[in-house]
C-alpha cells in the first residue's frame, strides 16, 4: 500500500505534511507518517485506512484528507 507524499488538507480545513508510509513490524498494519504545518509541528502517525477513508459529518461528505501539493 502507498500513500504520495506531500500536503494534504483534512476536512475540517489544517494542513499536515505527508512523509510517508510504514508498517507495523509486528501487525503489518500500515501508517501515515506525518507533521502538523501548524501550531507545534509536531510529528504524528495514523492508520493507512482511517487517513484515506471517507467521512460524513457536520454536513460533510468526502475523504478525511486529500492532497493539496
Amino acid at each position: 500500500m502507498s500513500l504520495e507524499p506531500g500536503i494534504y488538507e483534512h476536512f475540517k480545513g489544517e494542513r499536515y505534511e505527508v512523509f510517508g508510509v510504514g508498517r507495523h513490524s509486528e501487525t503489518e498494519i500500515y501508517f501515515v507518517y506525518y507533521r502538523k504545518l501548524y501550531d507545534d509541528y509536531s510529528f504524528w502517525v495514523r492508520p493507512l485506512t482511517m487517513f484515506t477513508e471517507q467521512v460524513t459529518r457536520d454536513g460533510y461528505n468526502g475523504p478525511r484528507f486529500y492532497r493539496v501539493a
